[in-house]
């Protein structure tokens, strides 16, 4: 196993060199030979979370075993572009769930376009375009006519048109990144911006197209850490809800009223926070929820119960670790993670804000 490469992984406060290494290396003793990286082993894996752990590994240098996570995506992608949502213990032929969802399908664009940023490397680029344009093909063929995006498509090919706030925010990030990609290689897809663009309007302005999630924090932050909401629209939408959602000292609730703090939802705040150069207020939160590590294995616990003062549930998992790594690495200033989160160098302007 490889030393991971930390410098850029050290932060006051909630991890040492030495404290990044023992998370890296903990996501990799959790990924299987074939690439495959589960929620821990003998749990499932799903696309959207196997990509986030590999993201992390990028950041730490981990190139070699990354790659090998986008290779298990290519290697099990479905002709129309999908993936199932999960595969026991990362087993492409023990499926637990034959739903088709688009934010897990999308994400891959994301994970490849942070990984050739983190490399430079063509051929990878050019081995996994295939992949990513027919996953964002599968995606966008659930866009709904006011640009919101169906979330699911059940194994029986029948779709569900409801869309999520949540998974249409993380979709609109992966979008901008397949535009990204595609520029990268000169194949422009004006079809994906026009589709970007008016997924990102019903974002901004038409809530009411979305699924009522407004318990559940991810729809408070997401719209921000997936780059439809900027600048003061972006802040002030922080600001509305913090109090809701922000627990001092501990860290961010996953749901009200449930007394119940989450590593995932923490880091992926700090690093919503961040991209809207709120960095100190990041560090903040990163810092209260290391009461999560575990010290053995360098990876976190899912979450705490306050009023029981508990470790809930009893799961170290490799996407906890990832979203950490992830949002340290942003305010450590590892350039792909920060070029992948903050915007640079992702396609602007694919809002005209002209019409309902």
């Amino acid at each position: 196993m490889t030393t991971p490469r930390t410098e850029h992984l050290v932060l006051a406060g909630v991890l040492t060199a030495e404290q990044a290494a023992e998370t890296v290396r903990g996501i990799l003793a959790e990924q299987r030979e074939d690439g495959a990286i589960p929620w821990f082993r003998g749990h499932h894996l799903d696309p959207w979370d196997h990509t986030e752990a590999a993201m992390a590994l990028d950041a730490a240098g981990e190139h070699e075993a990354a790659e090998r996570a986008y290779e298990w995506l290519a290697r099990h992608q479905h002709e129309d572009g999908s993936w199932y949502a999960a595969y026991a213990d990362g087993d492409f032929a023990d499926v637990t769930d034959r739903g088709r969802e688009t934010n897990f399908v999308a994400y891959v664009a994301v994970g490849v376009w942070h990984h050739y940023l983190s490399t430079g490397d063509d051929t990878f680029l050019d081995r996994m375009w295939p992949v990513v344009h027919a996953a964002v093909e599968y995606v966008l063929r659930l866009q709904q006519s006011g640009g919101q995006i169906g979330w699911r498509r059940d194994d029986d090919g029948a779709p569900t048109t409801d869309a999520l706030l949540t998974g249409s925010s993380s979709i609109h990030h992966a979008l901008r990144c397949a535009l990204a990609i595609a520029e990268q290689r000169e194949e422009p897809q004006p079809d994906w911006e026009l589709a970007a663009g008016a997924l990102r309007h019903a974002i901004r302005r038409h809530p009411e197209r979305f699924l009522d999630k407004a318990r559940y924090s991810m729809d408070w932050y997401y719209p921000v850490l997936g780059g439809a909401l900027t600048g003061a629209e972006a802040k002030a939408r922080i600001e509305e809800m913090w109090e809701r959602f922000v627990v001092p000292g501990l860290g961010v609730r996953c749901v009200v009223p449930n007394p119940w703090v989450t590593g995932g939802e923490s880091a992926e705040l700090a690093l919503a926070l961040w991209v809207i150069g709120e960095s100190d207020r990041a560090l903040e939160i990163l810092q209260w929820i290391q009461r999560l590590r575990d010290p053995e294995s360098g990876l976190y616990w899912t979450g705490y119960v306050f009023d029981d003062a508990a470790i809930w549930p009893q799961e170290l998992t490799t996407w906890t670790a990832g979203s950490l790594l992830l949002a340290v690495a942003a305010l450590g200033g590892h350039d792909a993670t920060c070029a992948v989160f903050s915007g640079d160098r992702l396609p602007t302007g694919l809002d005209p804000d002209c019409c309902d």
